[in-house]
């Protein structure tokens, strides 16, 4: 059963011989319905203050939860796009790998290709010197032969002619 500050304040006793004091006791339930009355107050104030924490409190809590999904979801959205960096770079280093397998192996062929032109070059030279040093050798003979006329040989004869290909007659 719920009393009010009000209950009291009009409660009336009857009347009986030999009972209490009048007047204390109406001084007594005054006092008790201001006690009452403070402590309804301030039970309506703290009911109040209740329910305004517990109006933050559920902001708090929306708003914890809204972070978290906030929170998860950057981390989400990072962890991808590392991912995406991680492949990328791998495909980065691939293509780098790849393109100087193709210039080692172009490098590789131009190599081989200067190595061959250096020994055409080579056994060219050679052909050249070859063909220069039987030119000196024929025009050496030549001036021998011009130089000494006294041992020249009778031209009825058939002249011999070398490998060198030089066309003189051997002396």
């Amino acid at each position: 059963m719920k009393i009010t500050p009000l209950d009291i304040q009009h409660k009336i006793f009857e009347n009986q011989f030999r009972g209490y004091h009048r007047r204390q006791v109406d001084q007594f339930l005054e006092e008790l319905a201001e006690a009452v009355e403070s402590v309804s107050r301030e039970n309506t104030s703290l009911k109040d203050t209740l329910k305004t924490k517990e109006a933050e409190l559920n902001e708090l809590r929306k708003s914890e939860a809204t972070l978290t999904s906030t929170l998860i979801s950057t981390q989400s959205f990072v962890d991808h796009l590392k991912q995406g960096a991680q492949r990328d770079a791998d495909l980065i280093v691939k293509e780098a790998e790849l393109k100087a397998e193709e210039m080692l192996a172009h490098s590789r062929a131009e190599l081989v290709d200067l190595r061959r032109a250096v020994s055409d070059l080579r056994r060219h030279h050679a052909v050249v010197i070859e063909r220069l040093r039987g030119t000196l050798q024929a025009f050496s003979r030549l001036i021998e032969v011009e130089a000494h006329p006294d041992n020249q040989t009778d031209f009825t004869e058939e002249p011999e002619f070398t490998s060198e290909g030089a066309g003189l007659p051997e002396t």
